[in-house]
């Protein structure tokens, strides 16, 4: 099968050659022989009812001083492409939004987006975790700042965190009675007028916040946990943390099984979810990432199976099954 892939992502120019997934994703295409195209999302418009990109023939090399190519933009109807990786970093923003509405067109002309452009809007990674309470922590989603007070004195030690940041951004913890906590809501939910995330502090984190990659709903074995600094609560890497992969656990397998089946109907075919302890804090859609990391460490070749895993969507789609 002959695949035309268009990647809409960050200027390629500037990501970080070394850890990168979307590049591992493309390597991986390169390698099985798809026609690479490129965009960002500035370049996607709507024109007579019908989606189309100026978008860049690519090629890419596993080369860290040299890794790609562009040609000519040239305005292109995207239905020639044969399948869309939605690759945008956070945050999730009006432009995002605006951009999945574009795709979302192309969809429906039946072009493949990974992950679909609709869940992508309606599974904010905090809130969409929610959906599935059982494998959580106490959570609350609130704007009210009394409510989060009571929870903080029920619980004792809570994580606060906005429910659109990104890498450990706005993320506090707060324990009863402590410091400035009146202050920190205030900033937080802009004065009671913006709902934020509290989830009951889970102590485990000093053993890592784990980022469990799922390929059409099957767990890849491997993750990565990320280990906080020395006196951080945060295990993001952009906050200082440390990657150490691993091997799933018995319990890891179990929080997977129970979300799959919803990722597979939304049609969400790359996830990342985040996992402390025994527990998911985030259902991550929008541009997972911790290829590099975890392949580095055990060659299982994660991008290459997404690859067979969308070849075998396109597949189904031309036999109409």
């Amino acid at each position: 099968m002959s695949i035309k892939l268009l990647v809409v992502m960050d200027d390629i120019r500037h990501i970080n050659i070394k850890k990168d997934s979307t590049i591992a994703m493309l390597w991986a295409a390169a390698k099985r022989g798809y026609e690479l195209f490129y965009a960002e999302q500035e370049d996607l418009f709507i024109e007579n009812g019908r989606a189309y990109g100026e978008i860049k023939p690519l090629q890419v090399f596993e080369d860290y001083q040299h890794w790609y190519k562009l040609g000519a933009a040239q305005s292109t109807d995207l239905t020639q492409m044969n399948v869309i990786l939605m690759r945008k970093d956070p945050p999730f923003d009006m432009r995002f939004i605006y951009s999945t509405y574009i795709l979302e067109r192309a969809e429906q002309a039946g072009v493949l987006v990974v992950n679909k452009p609709q869940s992508l809007r309606d599974c904010n990674e905090k809130l969409f975790a929610t959906q599935f309470a059982h494998c959580m922590t106490p959570t609350l989603v609130t704007s009210q700042m009394q409510r989060i007070k009571a929870f903080i004195a029920q619980h004792q030690d809570v994580i606060v965190k906005p429910l659109d940041g990104m890498g450990g951004t706005g993320i506090f913890r707060l324990q009863h009675q402590g410091l400035n906590i009146g202050a920190t809501l205030e900033t937080l939910t802009h004065n009671g007028t913006l709902p934020v995330m509290a989830q009951r502090y889970i102590p485990q984190i000093t053993k890592g916040d784990k980022r469990i990659l799922v390929i059409d709903g099957q767990a890849v074995p491997y993750c990565l946990a990320r280990v906080p600094q020395q006196g951080e609560t945060r295990g993001n890497l952009a906050a200082g943390g440390s990657g150490v992969p691993q091997l799933l656990s018995p319990r890891d397998y179990w929080l997977v099984s129970q979300v799959s089946q919803e990722l597979k109907k939304r049609g969400l075919l790359f996830v990342g979810l985040d996992v402390i302890g025994d527990y998911i804090t985030e259902i991550n859609v929008t541009s997972p990432t911790c290829i590099r990391e975890i392949d580095a460490a055990y060659g299982f070749g994660i991008a290459d199976r997404l690859m067979t895993v969308i070849e075998k969507h396109l597949t189904l789609q031309k036999t109409g099954v």
